[in-house]
């Protein structure tokens, strides 16, 4: 039988979140039912929402950061049991046939991995929606090959941002092999630099944050940061020229990045993880004078996202959060975009 499932969906770009019914399928032979108990609110949400990116189809129920428990499986799931404590993120499914997915890297997945909202699901998708629809619900319906397992020392609430902030730190972090000894800098502490810091710091490297006041400078220190660098600061800015190998560049707004380049080191490396919506000028001779790059980087595939839970939970990582009601989301949005939130907001189902 479907699987009746209340939620909070966005009807227009210029409407906001409202209460939203529909029916999530019943589990198949690969599914996993689960019971979301809390859903991160991601900055990608607000610009799928409001369609800053084009190509949004409404009604959408955002959310990928997913935390829950297992309700039911289908007959040929044999790595979930009901009652496991369980996690969905940016993605539920993909090819499975590509170069990417065969090599464990489902996020770039050439034909484009099904985003667990807003795409068409090769499944059929839940009753009667031609999109997936996301975690801002109490119920969700995923295959098992895209469920991850959330470790019991990990706190629900704090561990479901995890599925999207955690992982796309983690994955750059991992990628350009960071660990004792590397000087990483993390600009904007944000819902994604704070794990930043604290994986990059767990990783034994020697952490910094860029930001444009010293408002926070507190928190990074207690998230494990040895610097705290003001980006206005000119001196300071000149005497750290040429000090990091990599750059973990977290900022969601259009910002200057030319002047951060000549902070990397010979063959440093910037890394974007912010969704910006607008083109950021990079100079030729700040990169060809040190062999310096810019690189973007998505989330992480399955395997790596659950080693991000697994070393979270070993470093006693999770992220700062404040709890919501669904009925919030909407003035969540408002102070998400005022950057009023340290440093991601949950939802928490159950009061839905």
């Amino acid at each position: 039988m479907p699987i009746a499932t209340r939620a909070f969906a966005a009807t227009a770009a210029d409407a906001p979140l409202s209460p939203y019914s529909f029916e999530r399928r019943d589990p198949g032979p690969d599914d996993v039912a689960i019971e979301i108990k809390y859903c991160g609110v991601c900055h990608s949400d607000l610009h799928v929402v409001k369609n800053d990116l084009g190509g949004t189809r409404y009604p959408i129920v955002p959310g990928h950061e997913i935390a829950g428990v297992v309700t039911a499986v289908g007959g040929n799931v044999s790595r979930f049991r009901i009652g496991d404590r369980v996690g969905v993120g940016c993605m539920v499914d993909s090819c499975r046939t590509c170069s990417s997915c065969r090599e464990g890297e489902e996020q770039y997945c050439v034909p484009g991995m099904t985003q667990t909202y807003g795409s068409a699901d090769p499944k059929g998708g839940d009753v009667g929606q031609t999109i997936t629809q996301g975690g801002y619900s109490d119920r969700i319906t995923v295959d098992q090959n895209y469920v991850l397992r959330i470790p019991d020392s990990l706190p629900l609430d704090a561990a479901a941002p995890l599925l999207c902030a955690g992982i796309t730190t983690y994955s750059p972090l991992r990628h350009w092999k960071i660990g004792p000894g590397s000087k990483v800098a993390v600009i904007g502490l944000g819902g994604l630099g704070h794990m930043a810091v604290k994986q990059a710091a767990a990783m034994g490297a020697e952490v910094t944050v860029l930001s444009t006041s010293d408002r926070k400078k507190a928190d990074a220190e207690r998230m494990g940061a040895k610097h705290f660098l003001i980006s206005s600061d000119k001196a300071a800015m000149k005497a750290a020229a040429e000090k990091f190998d990599l750059i973990i560049n977290t900022v969601s707004a259009t910002h200057e990045i030319a002047n951060h380049v000549q902070l990397l080191a010979r063959d440093g490396t910037m890394v974007m993880l912010g969704l910006t919506t607008e083109g950021l000028p990079v100079y030729a001779m700040g990169l060809l004078w040190r062999r310096r790059s810019v690189a973007g980087s998505l989330i992480g595939g399955i395997r790596e996202t659950q080693e991000m839970l697994d070393f979270c939970a070993e470093h006693g990582i999770a992220c700062d959060i404040e709890t919501i009601a669904p009925n919030q989301i909407n003035e969540a949005y408002e102070r998400m975009e005022r950057s009023d939130v340290r440093y991601r907001f949950v939802i928490d189902m159950a009061r839905l």
